[in-house]
């Protein structure tokens, strides 16, 4: 029987090897663009500087040589074990709490880069996160990453991915949740839907990523129904973005789809009201469309219009037939064991809530897509069991 799986996205989650080296790899990628781009910006901006006069020259090239410091700190923090013990106990924690009052973004920009150098040392869990959460820096961190005029895209990336370390160390995410960090990433992702309706600019996807995966990593908490934090996030608004930005994925950049995909399965795993969303907002036939991306991909979109299926016959009326049937008679004819097992799992659903759908599959050729994975060991007990109930109906 299918079970839910509303998972998080961390580097141990969705049993599948290659999208987590993917996802590591996507990941350090990101990371060293970003930080590429901000070393020649930060050079330009010395190599300009002789140029300017007066007071505002002197408070920036003040601010450029507090960059640089943080970004030779974040190098040197990632590289170094000894580095880290010695800083610790010297106050490094509170010496970047108050960095991050800064009036200058550039130094905001470094300090984030810092800090995510920091948060992703082995000892993080133990030894550093605590402290972090101690301080004043999350509530400071959400700030920055509130949409609106004053949000900085830099600035934003880097305590996106700060925060991102933080969830996955599953230290206390109840207080960031507590903090109100679902609303305000609920926000951004509305934000950045917008965005990628205006603008063509690339560079999205830096901060799309992490915030993203924060909010699929939160979701997975148990402190979201005890403080009301999933009632945050129940709007349909929050369904029709999460496709705009899948549909910007789909054209842009096809390997953050799963990411997407993984926040849309945690969201309609345990909640009917975003499954009721995806169905009064017509995204069954686009959200079909993305099946031919990869096997990942196909995995977590069965998956998703599995979560819809289980909720019961009136949401399995709404799937069926529509595209779904020759998008399932499709996966089925797939060589890769997982997604036919999932196409499995969602036949099973639908012909247990939806009876007629028996007749309609067999009408189709159904019993011989089912024949095909008869001999395969992992799916012989779920395709003898759909091959008796649709021989029964």
């Amino acid at each position: 029987m299918w079970s839910r799986r509303q998972g998080s996205l961390r580097p141990t989650v969705c049993g599948v090897e290659e999208l987590r080296r993917r996802r590591r790899e996507q990941e350090a990628a990101l990371r060293k663009a970003r930080r590429e781009q901000q070393l020649v910006s930060k050079r330009l901006l010395r190599e300009d500087a002789p140029e300017e006069a007066g007071e505002g020259c002197m408070a920036a090239i003040l601010g450029e040589a507090e960059e640089l410091c943080l970004y030779t700190l974040g190098n040197l923090i990632v590289e170094s074990e000894a580095v880290r013990r010695q800083l610790l106990p010297q106050g490094i924690v509170p010496a970047l709490a108050a960095c991050i009052q800064s009036p200058h973004v550039a130094v905001l920009e470094a300090l984030g880069y810092a800090l995510s150098q920091l948060l992703q040392a082995k000892e993080a869990p133990e030894k550093i996160i605590p402290s972090i959460l101690a301080s004043t820096l999350p509530q400071h961190m959400l700030q920055m990453l509130q949409p609106g005029p004053k949000l900085n895209p830099g600035v934003a990336v880097e305590f996106a991915w700060c925060l991102h370390y933080i969830i996955c160390s599953q230290v206390s995410n109840p207080l960031l949740i507590g903090h109100g960090a679902l609303s305000t990433l609920g926000l951004l992702l509305l934000d950045l839907a917008g965005a990628v309706q205006r603008t063509e600019d690339a560079g999205l996807e830096l901060l799309a990523c992490p915030v993203l995966r924060c909010l699929s990593n939160l979701l997975t908490e148990a402190a979201v129904e005890t403080v009301g934090g999933q009632m945050q996030l129940r709007d349909e608004r929050v369904v029709a973005a999460l496709f705009i930005l899948l549909q910007f994925f789909f054209q842009k950049q096809p390997s953050l789809l799963p990411e997407g995909l993984w926040l849309l399965n945690n969201l309609t795993a345990n909640s009917p009201s975003f499954c009721t969303s995806l169905l009064s907002l017509d995204l069954i036939e686009p959200l079909l469309q993305l099946l031919p991306v990869s096997n990942v991909v196909s995995v977590m979109v069965l998956t998703v219009l599995c979560n819809v299926a289980e909720k019961g016959p009136a949401y399995c009326q709404r799937l069926w037939p529509g595209p779904l049937l020759p998008a399932l008679l499709h996966t089925l004819a797939f060589s890769d064991t997982e997604v036919v097992g999932q196409s499995l799992e969602l036949l099973h659903l639908l012909f247990l809530y939806q009876p007629e759908a028996v007749q309609v599959f067999l009408q189709q050729s159904g019993l011989q897509a089912l024949e095909r994975h008869q001999e395969e060991a992992q799916l012989q007990d779920r395709v003898y069991a759909l091959q008796q109930t649709a021989l029964q109906g």
